[in-house]
């Protein structure tokens, strides 16, 4: 990102200050995200509005047709998240109202946990049950596959210098094709994708509030679920896990949500769609740094490491990938 597109985007809000009675020389950077993204907060001069949140997504790199699309759709669905207030779809401006600065990481402690979870497992659910096919990209073979693939690619080979020998090579294949597999029989409904505790919002009401959803499939059941509290940016005793997740295959149930019968399933399931997302989520970190100039994520590595490497040990069928895995400890992340 470079300031060239600060020119435009001052020009934008200063079209829009009349309506919203906008304070320009208010504008400060609010987040950044891992994409090109940008959020900017500017404060109103009326009461009912206090500070509101712009968005600036250069279109090249972040068109702001499927933001959109999905944020409608969550909203119909019950969700709390971003009202796009003005747009301007040439130039990747959004006007949104603001969600507040508490994210799920900055409150989550022992005391609030089961209530912040309770409250993400009802928008969870509200969101699975608006799911229909044919709506968003499937999370299909293919990019389950290219998402697998980041590992190898990023994380081993770039990122610690590790060339797999041919047996290794053949072992992280059967390895990637089984979690597919399990990914791909499990219920379809909607999936947010990165449904954690950064992109979760504690908000004065409704909470949470929901962001950073713009890449959003349908697919797996559990993603989203694997996201939530196998967290890479915080972590859980397992009996706490296990106990949250009961509770999510529970009222999925109870809404009629097409989850197992059994929850022994449920819980492989869970499982090994987390596994999935953490093993592209070590490529993903290892990408951003040296792709992307971005260190900030390679401290969460040690954590998703060892949660791919328990999940992987838990399973025999998954040894060969714990084994691999394990090796790559000794080298310096």
């Amino acid at each position: 990102m470079t300031d060239s597109r600060l020119n435009p985007l001052r020009n934008w809000l200063k079209a829009l200050e009349p309506s919203w009675q906008l304070d320009l020389d208010s504008l400060v950077p609010a987040s950044a995200d891992a994409s090109f993204r940008r959020y900017f907060r500017i404060t109103t001069k009326n009461p009912n509005f206090g500070t509101l949140i712009v968005m600036d997504a250069p279109p090249q790199h972040e068109p702001l047709d499927a933001f959109i699309k999905v944020d409608l759709l969550l909203s119909e669905a019950g969700l709390n998240v971003p009202k796009i207030l003005e747009q301007n779809i040439a130039e990747g401006f959004l006007l949104l109202n603001d969600l507040g600065t508490k994210t799920y990481l900055a409150e989550l402690n022992n005391e609030t946990a089961d209530i912040l979870y309770k409250d993400a497992t009802d928008a969870l659910v509200l969101m699975q049950l608006a799911s229909k096919p044919d709506v968003l990209p499937n999370y299909d073979e293919a990019l389950l596959q290219r998402e697998l693939d980041l590992l190898p690619e990023w994380y081993l080979k770039k990122h610690l210098g590790i060339e797999l020998n041919a047996q290794q090579i053949e072992q992280l294949k059967k390895s990637f094709e089984l979690i597919i597999e399990n990914n791909l029989a499990q219920a379809k409904v909607y999936v947010h994708r990165d449904y954690h505790s950064r992109n979760l919002m504690v908000t004065e009401e409704h909470t949470p509030g929901v962001i950073d959803f713009q890449d959003a499939v349908y697919g797996p059941i559990t993603y989203d679920a694997a996201s939530l509290w196998r967290d890479a940016y915080i972590s859980w005793p397992e009996e706490r896990v296990i106990d949250w997740v009961i509770k999510f295959w529970e009222a999925g149930r109870k809404a009629g949500l097409p989850m197992p019968n059994d929850f022994g399933q449920f819980y492989r399931d869970f499982e090994w769609m987390g596994l999935q997302r953490h093993l592209k989520v070590l490529g993903i970190f290892a990408r951003l740094y040296h792709r992307d100039g971005k260190d900030g994520y390679l401290k969460d590595i040690p954590l998703v490491l060892e949660y791919a490497i328990a999940t992987a040990n838990r399973y025999i069928e998954l040894k060969p990938l714990a084994r691999i895995l394990e090796s790559t400890r000794i080298h310096k992340d």
